[in-house]
């Protein structure tokens, strides 16, 4: 069991990099990657345009238990939202432009996943 989650780790990462690779060929700007907070931790943060954009990417080998979408229920939108906020504490530069909240959800093989972008996925407000 414990070789088990190396694999997810590594599997995790290639989709992570896949998708970073997917948004900047759409025009983002990576601003950080991984983010640690006391509060979470933010996959991707970008910019697009004079917009801040933090990115949840999730993915699902099998849609059997709901894609990588579904599983950004209210407690981890709220998690991201508290993640965002220390995030643009600690970055007063990027602290007065417009943010939003996207998920890729990535599908299929990890080595070439297909990606369902939500741009706009959900609000702070929301949360």
């Amino acid at each position: 069991m414990a070789r088990a989650e190396p694999d997810r780790r590594a599997c995790g990462d290639a989709v992570e990099t896949a998708a970073l690779g997917f948004l900047e060929a759409k025009g983002l700007r990576l601003l950080a990657r991984n983010a640690s907070t006391r509060g979470g931790e933010l996959d991707l943060v970008m910019a697009e345009g004079g917009s801040v954009v933090f990115v949840e990417v999730r993915y699902r080998g099998s849609a059997a238990f709901g894609g990588g979408a579904a599983s950004v229920d209210a407690g981890k939108r709220r998690r991201l939202v508290r993640a965002a906020q220390v995030w643009l504490l600690r970055h007063p530069r990027h602290a007065e432009a417009p943010c939003r909240f996207d998920v890729v959800a990535a599908s299929g093989d990890p080595a070439a996943p297909a990606f369902d972008w939500l741009r706009d996925a959900f609000r702070a407000d929301d949360c």
